[in-house]
């Protein structure tokens, strides 16, 4: 994956040949994963659209030209997780966790989280633990820049006690993403793994993330139809991200207009998602309330 081509409106067009590679983009029914299936897939990946709804995705992937397949996961449900991770044969060249979800109301998943740390973080971070054996390059999180204003409250992480804001659980969950990158990029180091985690965001891409927005985030969202990335560049990041060579841990967002568009480069993050201490103890609870950690099952294999 190494290339010599410079980061400066780098485009998909300046994506290598993937042929032989095997990629599983989740979300990839709609918005950004749709524009990263298609375009991994036009340079030869063999790429699989993980999605909740089957015939959707089924739609997706007639619509693409190369080699692609459909396979169901709701990352909001662990079962639907364990059983995707179960199936697997193989070798997984890249996993892109992209699929995420905004501004959703006041919902418990299957597993009694909180809608948005449970779908867009406890999620991925399962599917990843379960599929590391299998993992040979890289693992691409998509966060956002609203990850700024996100705090991990360790006490409330399901919002039980204090009053539900969906913006803020979307900041929170978006901050636990590079949190957990940065994590596994750090235990990934110390068991000698090559595998990179890295983290992209894509600005704020015309998509329907923003479904559920009202009043002035609705206006926002109309706003972008002028001023902001459509969803082929706000693709970009996390097409760069999952094949540029980057060292492990890097976070790549668009270089114009305050990181709301453009194309990508690699960006500077919050302070609190360097926070090691708050990862270390997000990931020993994210372990334990998925029943997934594979350094866990990796040191057990090795005693």
């Amino acid at each position: 994956m190494r290339q010599r081509v410079s980061a400066k409106r780098w485009t998909a067009a300046h994506l290598p040949n993937l042929s032989g590679q095997t990629v599983v983009v989740t979300g990839a029914s709609n918005g950004l994963g749709v524009v990263d299936a298609r375009e991994l897939a036009r340079v030869g990946a063999r790429v699989i659209l993980a999605v909740r709804d089957v015939s959707k995705g089924m739609a997706v992937a007639d619509s693409i030209d190369g080699n692609t397949e459909v396979r169901e996961l709701n990352l909001a449900d662990l079962e639907s997780v364990r059983a995707f991770a179960a199936s697997w044969r193989g070798d997984l060249d890249i996993l892109i966790n992209n699929a995420g979800i905004m501004l959703a109301p006041a919902f418990r998943t299957p597993d009694d989280f909180e809608l948005h740390i449970g779908t867009n973080h406890f999620g991925p971070f399962a599917l990843t633990n379960l599929l590391l054996p299998h993992i040979t390059k890289r693992v691409v999180t998509v966060s956002s820049i609203l990850h700024r204003q996100g705090r991990i409250r360790f006490d409330d992480i399901n919002f039980d006690h204090r009053p539900y804001v969906a913006m803020q659980a979307y900041r929170d969950s978006k901050l636990a993403n590079l949190l957990f990158t940065f994590e596994l990029q750090r235990r990934l180091t110390a068991v000698g793994s090559g595998v990179r985690a890295v983290a992209a965001h894509p600005g704020v891409a015309r998509t329907n993330l923003v479904a559920h927005a009202r009043g002035g985030l609705a206006v926002l969202s109309r706003l972008s139809q002028y001023l902001l990335n459509d969803d082929v560049r706000g693709a970009l990041p996390t097409l760069y991200a999952s094949t540029y060579d980057l060292p492990g841990g890097s976070y790549v967002g668009p270089d114009g207009l305050g990181h709301l568009r453009g194309y990508p480069q690699i960006q500077g993050t919050s302070s609190r998602a360097h926070d090691v201490a708050t990862a270390r103890e997000l990931w020993e609870l994210s372990a334990s309330v998925t029943n997934a950690d594979f350094f866990r099952e990796e040191t057990h294999r090795n005693d």
